[in-house]
């Protein structure tokens, strides 16, 4: 017992100087073929109202028969990961702390993990600012040379170097975004809708590039508006696209959003109204013309929602969007001729509060993270129809938001 104490303390003590990944007691990721998923989430190190029951990011082995998750260890040396991401041949892992303590800038961090190719281990390479305060959203640029950051409170994008080891660097540019007040709901709501979205200003909460490369957008909830931006690969600045900015209904609260396999339709979550704006896309201008807005609840729902998460199918055959407070994951059916959407089911989610949805690397099961439940539900999906059939699997994790799978 005391040896093993020991050997614990100095695991800690190794830990908190960078030297190997702060590990639950959990034995090590074995070297056998199979996927894992990692999630992150809120623990007590955040803002004030913002912390949860998470540990940090959450090792799971999944089943691919079934679609149940199995722990494996968690990584609890870093704060609140609430939205994780992998570089695109997964030999790093990108996580960014939902914080405003990093520094005496009161930014939050981006801290860069390699992955060990054999066992899917997380080893900790570095942290830096966001370049703002509670970042929300990250990603890698397609170039695979910048993370971007959406920092939701400090209302900027922020653009950091990766270097040749994965690490990253101080951010090469920020950008803050300015507009006018806008109101706190949207007038075309679910009847009923209470809910709120801070619109106090500018609350950037998702950011990447197009599926081309050339260009990068963001939305940014607090100032109901999609901004493009070109990214000079040589320097990692941003300049603003030819048309800067759309401006979406007031109130409405743009959130997340994905493009159409092609790169010429993008599909924007609206959080407050709980709606998907269709947009085409013009991959050689920037260009963002909406088309269609629909519903991501039925005609029959009423009363408060917040719309979450969007995400196209592998297939490029379906759409699937969540709805915190409503507790359902819509599901559209893409239509072939131009891509516009018609809600065909609204599924119970089985848990409440589901922000982040995410496939398996197959595309067989959709995961959805139940922040408020303390859950990870499963469903698997009917690849001719779209449809959601629950799997009956729940997973244990403290405040989950987010997803990042690993095929080894």
């Amino acid at each position: 017992m005391n040896m093993l104490l020991s050997r614990r303390n100095l695991m800690l003590a190794l830990a908190a100087s960078g030297t190997v990944p702060l590990v639950s007691a959990r034995a090590a990721i074995p070297a056998t073929s199979r996927t894992l998923c990692y999630i992150g989430g809120y623990n007590k190190h955040a803002p004030p109202g913002g912390a949860g029951n998470g540990q940090g990011i959450a090792v799971f082995e999944m089943n691919r028969q079934t679609g149940g998750l199995i722990p494996v260890t968690t990584y609890m040396d870093i704060a609140s990961p609430s939205f994780i991401t992998m570089s695109a041949d997964s030999r790093f892992l990108y996580a960014l702390s939902e914080i405003d303590d990093f520094n005496a800038s009161h930014d939050g961090s981006v801290t860069a993990f390699s992955i060990d190719p054999v066992s899917g281990e997380l080893s900790r390479l570095n942290a830096v600012s966001s370049g703002g305060a509670v970042p929300a959203h990250l990603s890698v640029h397609h170039s695979g040379r910048y993370v971007l950051v959406a920092n939701y409170v400090g209302g900027s994008v922020g653009v950091l170097p990766i270097r040749a080891d994965g690490s990253l660097g101080e951010p090469t540019d920020v950008v803050h975004n300015t507009g006018p007040r806008m109101p706190e709901r949207a007038e075309d709501n679910p009847p009923g809708n209470y809910a709120v979205s801070d619109h106090s200003g500018s609350h950037v909460h998702m950011v990447a590039s197009d599926p081309s490369g050339r260009f990068v957008l963001a939305c940014d909830a607090g100032l109901d508006r999609v901004y493009v931006w070109a990214l000079d690969i040589a320097t990692g600045k941003l300049r603003p696209a030819a048309t800067p900015f759309i401006n979406l209904i007031p109130g409405s609260a743009p959130r997340h959003f994905a493009f159409s396999n092609d790169g010429k339709i993008i599909y924007i979550l609206c959080e407050q109204d709980s709606k998907v704006v269709v947009a085409s896309f013009d991959p050689r201008t920037g260009a963002l013309t909406p088309v269609q807005k629909v519903s991501t609840v039925t005609s029959y729902f009423q009363g408060s929602t917040l719309a979450a998460e969007i995400l196209l199918s592998p297939n490029g055959r379906f759409v699937y969007a969540s709805n915190r407070l409503g507790d359902s994951l819509a599901v559209f059916r893409v239509s072939p001729r131009d891509g516009t959407l018609t809600l065909v089911d609204e599924v119970w989610m089985h848990a409440d509060y589901g922000r982040a949805m995410m496939f398996d690397p197959s595309g067989t099961f959709l995961y959805c993270a139940n922040q408020r439940s303390d859950s990870v539900t499963s469903f698997r999906i009917n690849q001719e129809t779209g449809a959601l059939d629950f799997t009956w699997h729940f997973t244990a994790v403290g405040s989950p938001t987010t997803f990042a799978f690993l095929q080894i």
